[in-house]
């Protein structure tokens, strides 16, 4: 090197690999033969990502810079013979990507120093190359728990004019792997055909996107195991497994010119049915921990209050139910009264008080039921003289018709009594009044004296005052005795 013997760049501790936002450091060794003229000496740091549609070549077609920091280390001058050491620091970005080398792109950092001297003597200049390492931890992506699972169904024709179908499902045992792990490859493969499949394959393949003028797809097998064939008409289930060798992970946080995709390829050979089953490589491994204690975690409720405190929750996953409603109070049942006679009352029971009755349900229009309660005026069957029944009163005897809708409910027939033969006293004072209108029957002239006018008048008062009697014995108990 003439009058540069030696010219060097040593990182402190001779570190080489580093993370977003360390800070690198270091010296630049110098050993000179002879004094040495210089107008600059710096050291500059930088990282950047270059893409070119060439394998392996250097002229890159597009260009991502994420940093480039420069310091000078010497002023212009006359450096002396002898060695010189120049001591430099640089801050790394947070957000810079992790070193990457691929055949159409690289992510590169390096720490160059240059010394620059006068017209028409030789510049001097060294780099040195570190990697920076951007850890991926899988827990913290979305979506990464479980399995990852396809299938797929492939028809095909062999000898001419038969035809066949091959059903193949496979899956893995996690979606996400660092190097040294095991992918566990489940496959299962149903022949519905008349001839034997080829080889079962399943492989690990990754894909790297490089994004120029037109996109670059570099599609690389990284590791691959090979099964047995599958005969016409079977089905069957086939287990493998994938050491994952050093990869670089599957995300380039910060660089938009290289995308990195892994993905498991299950595969059957002739005819050609295939599948893939995209995983992620990362740097941190999952923690089953975390996935138990994401799935056991409760739900938070709002608020305690809205819980009722006399419901029990049990599953939070059912559909909550509407509190019971409380049972209806049975309607009182009225007091029993002694009746003074035993016949059939002329159309209906006896009547309750319009005001304050005791009973329960309502009037309605169809058959009354034993468990109803009848709730009418006091006037409702009353057969006094000159009492009767207006067109808005309603009442709860039998009907000849019911309701619309209402169901039918057998009960016998209550019909009028005959009041020339009837006990009752409404008997006695028809009479009477056939009598006196001159309409007796020959039965009755037989067995039935004319009164007197004073006696048909006790006869009339003491049969009305009887009659209001059988229907409502508190109102004329003290009449009656």
């Amino acid at each position: 090197m003439g009058k540069l013997e030696e010219f060097e760049i040593l990182f402190d501790k001779n570190k080489v690999v580093f993370s977003p936002g360390d800070s690198i450091s270091g010296t630049v060794k110098v050993r000179l033969g002879q004094p040495l003229q210089c107008k600059a000496f710096k050291v500059s740091c930088n990282g950047f990502c270059g893409v070119t549609n060439k394998v392996n070549d250097t002229a890159w077609m597009v260009e991502e810079q994420y940093f480039n920091s420069t310091v000078s280390v010497a002023d212009k001058g006359t450096l002396k013979q002898g060695e010189h050491t120049f001591p430099f620091r640089f801050l790394i970005p947070g957000t810079a990507p992790t070193s990457f080398e691929g055949s159409y792109g690289r992510i590169i950092y390096r720490v160059r120093a240059f010394i620059d001297t006068p017209r028409f003597s030789k510049d001097y200049n060294i780099e040195k190359a570190f990697y920076l390492l951007s850890l991926l931890n899988l827990n913290e992506l979305p979506d990464i728990w479980g399995t990852c699972s396809s299938a797929v169904t492939q028809h095909f024709t062999y000898m001419l004019m038969k035809t066949g179908t091959v059903f193949l499902k496979a899956q893995t045992d996690m979606k996400g792997y660092t190097p040294g792990q095991i992918i566990q490859v489940i496959a299962s493969i149903h022949n519905q055909s008349g001839k034997s499949t080829g080889n079962m394959v399943a492989s690990l393949v990754q894909r790297v996107t490089y994004e120029t003028k037109k996109p670059i797809h570099d599609i690389r097998t990284i590791a691959e195991v090979e099964g047995g064939v599958v005969k016409a008409g079977k089905e069957v289930e086939w287990t493998e497994q994938i050491i994952v060798p050093p990869l670089p992970q599957s995300s380039l946080a910060g660089c938009d010119l290289i995308k990195i995709e892994y993905y498991v390829k299950v595969c059957v050979k002739s005819p050609e049915v295939l599948l893939t089953l995209p995983i992620h490589i990362g740097n941190v491994s999952l923690d089953k921990k975390l996935q138990l204690s994401n799935k056991a975690a409760p739900p938070a409720f709002a608020e305690a209050g809205d819980t009722p405190a006399s419901t029990s929750i049990t599953d939070t996953t059912t559909t909550p139910t509407l509190p019971q409603r409380p049972a209806p109070k049975p309607a009182p049942r009225p007091a029993p009264r002694s009746r003074m006679s035993s016949h059939n009352s002329p159309s209906a029971p006896p009547a309750e008080y319009y005001q304050g009755a005791e009973g329960g349900a309502p009037n309605n229009n169809g058959y009354p039921n034993k468990r109803q309660s009848q709730l009418v005026s006091p006037n409702a069957f009353s057969y006094a003289p000159g009492l009767f029944f207006s067109g808005d009163q309603q009442h709860n005897g039998p009907a000849p018709y019911p309701a619309h809708g209402a169901s039918s409910i057998p009960t016998p027939h209550i019909l009028p009594p005959d009041y020339d033969t009837s006990g009752y006293p409404q008997g006695q004072l028809a009479h009477i009044f056939f009598v006196l209108k001159g309409e007796t029957s020959s039965k009755t002239k037989k067995e039935v004296q004319t009164p007197s006018t004073e006696a048909l008048k006790t006869i009339i008062s003491k049969s009305f005052v009887l009659q209001q009697f059988l229907w409502h014995p508190g109102l004329y108990e003290d009449q009656i005795m």
